[in-house]
């Protein structure tokens, strides 16, 4: 995983930079410091290189709230706990520490939901906590109460109620849990008590890391050796092994044509002559590639999650095909059906596999080049001076190749994926599998509190703008510098587009007039939030300000007025 910040060294930390100075709880006689509950949950989270917790102040999380900035994880009040998860997620890219979240009892809770959703569906490690009541009290009191468990176990990779005498312990399994194999969410229900009482902190685990090593005997991939029409699809599990560049120059040496997920984007260099770009959202480029990947009799999955890609993904492959997956944790999902499966360090397995491979005259008929001169033109220039959501595109194409860019859901996001082309991976955030509006802006703003070392960009659809557009009062308080463009055709365009092809009548999906002038004044509404707001409707405008945007300290909200049923042959 791409990291912009030196300062998530875990080894750092020492006794002192904990906080045990502070006044965390009582001392002894001997001046020993004695720690709460609370105390060892942040200590431990601060170990693990966290230094962020988002969420709502809430009675049931007082303590929580000062163990954590007494540690040195500063928690930082949001708007809303959905947009507090996506805030977590953000300080995660940058950082690569695992994000924190934390939720009061029963409203903060439920609210938070769908973030902790979103952090399982797209392998984010998340520490989420949350304060309940004892469990003594519980039998006869339900003001604000439910099982808060049963709520979220589903969703998690586990879930825990913190004990006392066991909460390092807990915290340890919680870290270990959400960041081993496919990351994700972690839960971690905190009874008031414990977390006021007092506990001991003396017990360390050490870091574990291990790189596993297998001797694959090369007759086992003679069949994907004997292949002449080699293909290798890239996925996100890559990235969360830290295996990017071994990667990329493995496919940099066979140059056999490579597909990546959208997560996976930069992983390979996008402008190379094996490179087809990133797929499994975009209708106008599967119809390309899916019968390519039909074609294919040789097929290598490299750290391939099948949650990446949408249903027309589903057993793309001939029968007669070789595949072999290369993965991190068993297969449950059944969404393919490779010939052969090796799991662990998806790096060290993919360079056992073309060991000494040295592929010639594949793809003799030469489809690989005729995709991708199709691709350049479906998602090509728009034209010189036509504006529309295409052009606005381009222009992020253009002028953030090297930012960290975080796009939300929406029309507007088919072609922001299949178009950003990005120089480093791990700097293109979506919610890619649960695809939840309202997750770029937060996700954003955490990005650059956490340091990240290039400018930060949000995309966003009018829609899922105004969902969480009161966090922009978040990014002015947290002092954050980054740039958000809208995607303004004042209606919910993907939905309405569904509409059509259903031959349904339009309801719901209007979000304002459409003159010229109609809808939300979002240059006013920036201006309230004390951010710099411009509205542009030419090529030339929206250049002049992204440049001016990508520079400029603070907040900057650009809006893209354009057409509506713009995306109609865009996707």
């Amino acid at each position: 995983m791409s990291s912009d910040s030196a300062s998530r060294d875990p080894s750092a930390a020492t006794s002192d930079a904990l906080g045990t100075s502070s006044a965390s709880g009582p001392t002894g006689d001997a001046g020993a410091v004695q720690f709460r509950g609370a105390d060892v949950v942040a200590r431990r989270l601060y170990d693990a290189g966290c230094r962020f917790a988002f969420g709502i102040p809430g009675g049931e999380v007082l303590t929580l709230m000062d163990a954590l900035n007494n540690a040195g994880v500063r928690f930082m009040t949001v708007r809303h706990e959905n947009a507090g998860g996506f805030m977590a997620e953000g300080t995660h890219h940058v950082m690569g520490a695992p994000g924190v979240v934390l939720a009061t009892v029963g409203p903060g809770v439920a609210n938070v939901v769908n973030a902790v959703a979103n952090a399982q569906q797209d392998r984010v490690p998340l520490i989420v906590l949350t304060g309940c009541l004892d469990p003594a009290l519980t039998p006869t009191f339900s003001h604000q109460v439910f099982d808060h468990q049963a709520v979220l176990a589903p969703i998690c990779k586990a879930s825990f109620r913190l004990e006392a005498g066991a909460e390092a312990i807990i915290v340890a399994k919680a870290l270990c849990i959400a960041t081993e194999g496919r990351p994700g969410p972690v839960h971690i229900d905190v009874p008031m008590a414990i977390a006021e009482a007092s506990a001991e902190d003396t017990q360390r685990w050490p870091a574990e890391s291990s790189v596993s090593r297998v001797e694959i005997e090369r007759s086992e991939v003679e069949p994907f050796r004997c292949g002449h029409r080699p293909l290798m699809i890239i996925g996100n599990d890559v990235l969360h092994q830290g295996g990017a560049e071994r990667v990329r120059a493995v496919a940099d040496r066979l140059q056999i044509p490579v597909l990546t997920t959208y997560k996976a984007k930069g992983v390979v260099d996008e402008d190379a002559d094996y490179a087809l770009g990133a797929a499994g959202l975009s209708p106008k480029a599967d119809g390309l590639l899916l019968p390519l990947v039909r074609r294919a009799d040789a097929v290598l999955l490299v750290g391939y999650d099948a949650i990446e890609m949408r249903a027309g993904w589903r057993f793309p492959f001939s029968p007669d095909a070789e595949v072999i997956q290369l993965d991190t944790v068993a297969d449950t999902q059944f969404v393919h059906r490779p010939t052969r499966r090796w799991i662990g360090d998806v790096a060290t397995l993919l360079e056992e596999v073309v060991r000494d491979y040295a592929p010639s005259g594949t793809w003799p008929e030469g489809e690989p080049a005729r995709v991708q001169s199709q691709l350049k033109s479906a998602f090509g220039p728009a034209g010189e001076d036509a504006w529309s959501a295409r052009a606005v595109t381009e222009i992020l194409t253009e002028l953030t190749r090297e930012a960290r860019v975080a796009v939300d859901t929406g029309a507007h996001r088919i072609l922001a994926s299949q178009m950003l082309c990005r120089a480093t991976p791990g700097t293109l955030h979506l919610s890619t599998w649960l695809c939840t509006m309202g997750y770029a802006l937060p996700t954003a703003i955490c990005a650059a509190l956490a340091g990240s070392s290039r400018p930060v960009v949000a995309v966003v659809g009018d829609g899922g703008f105004e969902m969480v557009i009161g966090e922009l009062a978040t990014a002015r308080d947290l002092a954050v510098s980054l740039t958000v463009v809208v995607y303004d055709d004042r209606s919910l365009a993907l939905i309405e587009k569904k509409q059509r092809a259903r031959q349904l009548p339009s309801v719901g999906v209007d979000l304002g007039p459409d003159e010229a002038f109609g809808g939300t004044d979002y240059d006013a509404i920036a201006r309230g939030f004390g951010a710099r707001g411009v509205t542009v409707r030419t090529v030339s405008e929206l250049r002049s300000e992204l440049v001016a945007s990508l520079n400029h300290p603070g907040v900057d909200v650009i809006t893209c007025r354009h057409p509506r049923r713009d995306y109609d042959d865009a996707n």
